[in-house]
This record gives C-alpha cells, sequence and structure tokens, in this order.
C-alpha cells in the first residue's frame, strides 16, 4: 500500500431504527390496534431519540453522506430505536410475560423487516443485524431462517438472559436448534453490550454499577457457550462480541484456559473435592477456551484504543473488526479518522487494513472488491492514518479520546 492509496473502512458497530411510527406498517394488521394505543402514551426516554439528529437513525441519504465524509463505506447496522411495544431499549428489555413476549415479539419482527429495507435501499454497504427473543427457540429458528432470506447479512444479536429474566442460561441445552441453524446458514451470532444486565435502578449508585458491571455481564456469552459446549456440537458456530471493550480478552482467556484445566484435571481424581465441578467438562467442550476463540470468535472493538491496539497479536489479528458506533456521543463521529490515527498511528498497514475492514468484510459478507472503489473516493489514506494524532479535537465526545492514555504520546 503507497501512501496515497486509501482503507477500506467497515464500521462493525453502528445502530439504526425506524422512527415510532414508522414501524406500524411493518406490524401484522392483527396489532395495528394495539400500537395506536401503545404509542399515543409512549414517552421516549432517549434524549438523542427526541434531539433534531434522531433521523441519523432513519434518514438513509444523510447517513450513507456522513458515514461517507467520516471514510467509512459499509456498516454493521444494530438497532438502536424504540421497536413497538418495548418500555426503552430492545437491548435491554426482555419479555416478563407471556403477554409481553407475544407484543414484543411482534415488535421485533417489525423491526427486522423495516431493517431489511432500510438495509436494501443502500445495498453491499449494510449488513444489518437483525433480533430474536429466547423465550419461545422455535419461533426464534423461523426469524433466524426467514431473516437470511431477507439479506439481513449482519448476523442474529443475541439477547442476555439476566438474572431475573427467567429464561434459561445460555449455557443451556435448549438454546441449540438456535446455535445449528446459524451455523447451518452462516449466521454470525452478535452480542452487543448492554444486553445482558440486570435491572439496578437510577440512583447515582446504581448507574455507577451499571458502568462497572455492564461489559462483565456481557461477556458471560463467551464462557457460557464455551463450557457449554454449544462449538463443539456447532463447529462453524461464530460469536462475535461487540463494544464490550477487548483488551479484557487475553486476561480472560487464560482465566478459562486455567479452569478448563483445572476441572478437567479434577475430574480425573474422584478423592478430590474439586473432582464433581470437572466431570463431563471435557467430553462437552472438547477444546480449550483459547482454541474455541482462535477457531470461532471474534471482537466488534468499537472506538478501539491504544492500549488495545497494542494487544492486538493476542486478541488475534484476524479477529478485531473495528466500530465507530454511529450515531452515538460515545462514537467517534464526526472525528472517526482522528480515532484511527490514535488507536492505529505507526502499525504496520496490512495489519491496519485488517482491522478497519478486511475482517469485517469476511465475518459479515461484505464485497471488498466492491467496497473498495468506493474507499477510492471517500476512504482515509495510508499517509493520513500513519500521522500519530497529537492533540484530540477539542468538541470530541468519544472515549478513545478520554484524557489519561487513549491518545499516545508521541
Amino acid at each position: 500500500m503507497t501512501e496515497s492509496e486509501r482503507y477500506t473502512v467497515i464500521s462493525a458497530d453502528c445502530h439504526a431504527g425506524a422512527d415510532l411510527l414508522d414501524y406500524k406498517p411493518y406490524l401484522e394488521s392483527r396489532h395495528h390496534e394495539d400500537f395506536d394505543v401503545w404509542a399515543a402514551t409512549y414517552v421516549n426516554p432517549y434524549e438523542d431519540l427526541l434531539a433534531d439528529t434522531a433521523d441519523r437513525n432513519w434518514n438513509s441519504e444523510r447517513r450513507l453522506a456522513e458515514l461517507a465524509r467520516d471514510g467509512i463505506v459499509a456498516e454493521v447496522v444494530f438497532p438502536n430505536t424504540i421497536p413497538p411495544f418495548f418500555p426503552s431499549a430492545s437491548l435491554m428489555a426482555p419479555a416478563p410475560t407471556r403477554e409481553e413476549y407475544a407484543l414484543r415479539w411482534a415488535g421485533l419482527r417489525a423491526h427486522n423487516r423495516w431493517l431489511a429495507d432500510f438495509c436494501a435501499a443502500a445495498r453491499g454497504r449494510r449488513a444489518g443485524v437483525f433480533q430474536i427473543l429466547l423465550n419461545d427457540v422455535d419461533e426464534a429458528v423461523k426469524e433466524i431462517r426467514w431473516a437470511v432470506t431477507a439479506g439481513l447479512t449482519g448476523g442474529l444479536l443475541l439477547p442476555g438472559t439476566p438474572p431475573g429474566s427467567g429464561l434459561p442460561e445460555l449455557h443451556a441445552r435448549v438454546y441449540d436448534p438456535i446455535w445449528a441453524v446459524c451455523a447451518e446458514l452462516g449466521v454470525p451470532v452478535n452480542h452487543h453490550a448492554g444486553s445482558a444486565s440486570p435491572p439496578l435502578g437510577e440512583e447515582p449508585a446504581a448507574r455507577a454499577v451499571f458502568m462497572v458491571e455492564t461489559t462483565w455481564f456481557s461477556h458471560r456469552a463467551l464462557w457460557h457457550l464455551m463450557f457449554g459446549g454449544a462449538f463443539r456440537r456447532h463447529p462453524g458456530l461464530r460469536l462475535v462480541l461487540t463494544e464490550q471493550g477487548s483488551g479484557w480478552i487475553p486476561g480472560v482467556l487464560e482465566m478459562l484456559d486455567y479452569y478448563h484445566g483445572r476441572l478437567v484435571a479434577a475430574a480425573t481424581r474422584a478423592d478430590t473435592a474439586e473432582s464433581k465441578f470437572g466431570a463431563g467438562l471435557a467430553d462437552q467442550m472438547g477444546k480449550g477456551p483459547s482454541e474455541v476463540w482462535r477457531e470461532n470468535c471474534f471482537v466488534g472493538a468499537s472506538f478501539m484504543r491504544p492500549h488495545e491496539a497494542a494487544l492486538r497479536e493476542r486478541i488475534g489479528l484476524d479477529k478485531v473488526m473495528w466500530g465507530s458506533d454511529y450515531p452515538h456521543d460515545e462514537g467517534t463521529y464526526p472525528y472517526s479518522r482522528e480515532g484511527l490515527r490514535a488507536a492505529y498511528a505507526g502499525l504496520p498497514r496490512a495489519e491496519v487494513a485488517a482491522m478497519v475492514g478486511g475482517n469485517a468484510a469476511r465475518v459479515y459478507g461484505f464485497d471488498l472488491e466492491r467496497l473498495d472503489a468506493l474507499a477510492a473516493e471517500v476512504g482515509p489514506t495510508a499517509a493520513e492514518l500513519a500521522e500519530p494524532l497529537k492533540e484530540p479535537p477539542a468538541d470530541a465526545t468519544s472515549p478513545v479520546f478520554a484524557p489519561g492514555g487513549s491518545v499516545r504520546v508521541w
């Protein structure tokens, strides 16, 4: 790559959704009356969805233009706005009763159908991540098959099973039909931060505890699926952990390897207190955690920081997929070029190319040749991203620019 050549940047973490009333045409008609009643009294709790910039979630032309100005030619599209019958963002609202499940399931299916149209409006540049609920596995499998036929290439958004949800834990065999169909059809299973935390309240302490714990609750999906044997039974299954940071991965893999080795060994010694904890684990899991990570797992490394980029080889160069988190305030827009410089300046160009686009193209099925042509017009140049960022933009809001270590000192 010469200095004038441009990187093909794919954001592996963006968010979108319809305006509230625009979901109605995507609902089955039997739900229209209930929707009218719900929408008439619903109060949106999110300031960013009430601001004059809220249409970034659904205004296709505005979105394409803003992402292009930011150097991004394609995106993986997670949900953002409130789907019908949900009290808040669907990432954080598991259905508590059968009645609520029925309505919320209808609302998520409406979102998925809206998303299929939204992605079709920029075909080849959006990989839509569709939603399911875990209350009815058979219905979830049907929706996965529908989503593939509808062209939603971003894969499945895996809900969490937070304490109090009443759902079986993710390691349970009851979810095997979901893993099986995803492996069969090549559907990535995405687990996004914020989707597995229990409700904690609105007190200052509760909000602080949420910030401390939310990524940990999201990480749980990794060891649940590993120890539950999902990857042994379904070798083609791929798990993507998005907007949960990436610097934690080497240490957690070491910890998981330690427990795996310790418990498998203990199972062979019936006279030890730990033998029961490792009983059957080797047969259920097959390979150890680090090997499963290498073969089946990826990270959506939203607004990646320099200290995380330094761990890229331990994480896996073929695992890291940078994301801008557009249109969120914590995302890098409109300073994604600066964010990329902060994280990747000075790194080998082939490695940067993989992390900013090549890996995401492989996981989500983007046509790189087509996107390269777009990137030749709008992508950041090799010379631009090689230039260290000495000062962050004054009005930048992304954590990648936070003082105290995110920007390299040169």
